[in-house]
């Protein structure tokens, strides 16, 4: 008698079906609350010149800060990625305050010694910003200001809606859209099957935050930051890939320009290439900011 091939019953394919299921969301739930998470933090800068600051951006918001004054060549606002803080970008602060520009370095709203009840991918953070740059207004009014963003900081100021205006624009490593965003983190962490389990998370945003996904569309945005824009990105970022890279700068209005620094993942591209870095980004400052520079353009 030949063998007969092995079939599990219906009723067990459903129920594995289900746990897999129930598994796959509990997963994803997990990894939505470790990403909205805020992590409260002390934090302080080492070296010479540093001044606090702290400013109010909503009721549940205090945004810290460190100033560095520089010399009336400009100012610049740096802004960190996601769960980090201005610790990160104080290498970015010490190499331009050389150049003679002054520096405000903050912690986003619900990240370093900032508050904030949730983190939320650039929205409310956007409330941040827009104190930092009321901040700058008021310190040193009349001088030029730019802003780094990277990631998270980058989302920040593309969808701060009201925010001051500036004069030049850098943003390291920023997602389009929130969709494509959680899909790559996804697959990164779960293989193939995080693409498709992607659904699950973003459906968190409104019942955890308030917030639907297509508020959270930066390349929606990009074009109408009304300053030159340099939009730089690693090209082997997983977390925001080459071509949605690409997508940000044809979205983005002129005049704007693309460094694709190769070889870079989704890390401190100032850490990764930091002699081309300060080449090129000092040149993109000195271009929109410095006075001397901006006079002999007109």
């Amino acid at each position: 008698m030949a063998d007969m091939p092995f079939r599990l019953p219906l009723s067990a394919c459903l129920i594995a079906l289900a746990v897999l299921l129930l598994v796959g969301a509990a997963v994803v739930w997990a990894i939505g609350s470790k990403l909205i998470a805020v992590e409260p933090r002390p934090v302080a800068l080492a070296g010479p010149g540093f001044e606090d600051v702290v400013l109010r951006a909503a009721p549940d918001q205090r945004v810290v800060g460190s100033w560095l004054p520089g010399r009336d060549r400009g100012v610049v606002l740096l802004l960190h990625g996601i769960h980090g803080d201005r610790r990160d970008m104080a290498e970015r602060a010490r190499f331009l305050n050389g150049q003679g520009y002054a520096v405000l370095l903050i912690d986003l709203p619900g990240q370093g010694a900032s508050t904030a009840s949730f983190v939320t991918f650039g929205l409310r953070e956007a409330d941040g910003v827009r104190a930092a740059l009321e901040e700058l207004r008021r310190r040193v009014p009349g001088q030029r200001i730019g802003v780094i963003g990277v990631s998270l900081g980058a989302a920040s100021l593309v969808l701060c809606r009201d925010c001051p205006p500036v004069d030049a624009v850098v943003l390291e490593s920023m997602y389009p859209t929130i969709e494509e965003a959680v899909a790559n983190r996804l697959r990164m962490r779960l293989g193939p099957v995080g693409g498709p389990l992607s659904a699950l998370l973003l459906w968190q945003l409104p019942l955890r935050l308030g917030i639907q996904p297509d508020a959270l569309h930066p390349i929606k945005y990009v074009g109408r930051v009304k300053a030159p824009v340099l939009i730089a990105s690693g090209s082997a970022d997983l977390h925001t890939t080459l071509a949605e890279t690409q997508r940000l700068y044809e979205a983005a209005a002129q005049p704007k320009a693309l460094w694709v620094v190769e070889g870079a993942a989704h890390v401190n591209l100032h850490a990764y290439a930091r002699e081309e870095y300060e080449r090129r980004i000092g040149a993109f400052l000195a271009a929109h900011l410095d006075p001397v520079s901006v006079a002999d353009e007109r």
